[in-house]
């Protein structure tokens, strides 16, 4: 199986981004200094939004791999192909990005093969090298080449973890949702929607995080809120929008959608 890697080439508008900390701080400085990076944070908090506005701002290439269970070191080094009546090698994301010096985005590591964790230890300590086993030979990083990877601690708690030798690799930040009148101009310029529906949106956001009696394995992103508002400024019903875009992609089980059905229903 190939990886899909996504290239973005440096763009000239900048992606929006509302910055809640120092973490565009601690990006340049990581970068300057030729440290990894990890993100770490509940998924739909803005981290790979983030990761496109550093690339953005440093007018860097940003390689980007949405990684799963399948995802290994082949995938991303590389792998030898047919072609014609010949064998030939073809670089992988993660051996372009070294050679290039572009920023390469590993989104969800947890989720790929420990060979990928292997593969990578080299590039994340003072070697700052790859080792691809097939060809023999050592590739020197690029002094523009960074390694980024996001990590959802809670998710893959007791299922999927990063050991702690791999974590003291990276530089790590943490991403939260944000506070709720930062949470509604996000809304706002994302989507145009009306500042007051963004209001009630966001407030709805916040009152089902604080249910953990629901036991939800994930709760309200704001990319969940952000669907909801485009579905709103378009047109669509507020409360249909509502359900679709936040209530249906947290749960399948009736009793669970129809209780919070009614909370949204009482709150826009």
């Amino acid at each position: 199986m190939t990886v899909q890697a996504e290239l973005i080439e440096p763009v000239k508008v900048a992606p929006y981004y509302k910055s809640t900390g120092k973490e565009v701080a601690v990006f340049e400085h990581a970068y300057k200094n030729l440290l990894p990076l990890l993100v770490k944070g509940p998924t739909g908090t803005g981290k790979s939004r983030f990761v496109e506005f550093m690339a953005f701002s440093l007018g860097k290439k940003l390689i980007t791999i949405s990684c799963h269970e399948e995802t290994s070191s082949t995938d991303l080094i590389g792998r030898y192909i047919i072609k014609g009546a010949e064998t030939v090698w073809v670089d992988g994301p993660l051996t372009v990005a070294v050679k290039e010096g572009a920023i390469i985005y590993l989104d969800e590591i947890a989720e790929a093969r420990p060979d990928v964790i292997v593969a990578i230890h080299s590039l994340t300590d003072h070697r700052r090298e790859l080792y691809i086993d097939k060809l023999g030979i050592i590739i020197k990083a690029h002094d523009g080449f960074m390694l980024v990877a996001s990590f959802n601690p809670g998710y893959q708690k007791g299922f999927k973890e990063l050991k702690p030798s791999t974590r003291q690799r990276f530089v790590a930040l943490s991403f939260q949702y944000p506070e709720p009148q930062i949470e509604i101009e996000i809304l706002v310029n994302e989507t145009n929607v009306d500042p007051s529906d963004a209001k009630k949106l966001v407030a709805i956001g916040n009152k089902i995080r604080n249910l953990t009696e629901l036991g939800l394995t994930e709760t309200v992103s704001t990319r969940l809120l952000v669907d909801a508002a485009k579905l709103i400024y378009s047109g669509l019903p507020k409360r249909l929008s509502t359900k679709v875009a936040i209530i249906e992609p947290l749960s399948d089980e009736p009793q669970i959608t129809e209780a919070l059905t009614d909370l949204c229903n009482l709150m826009i």
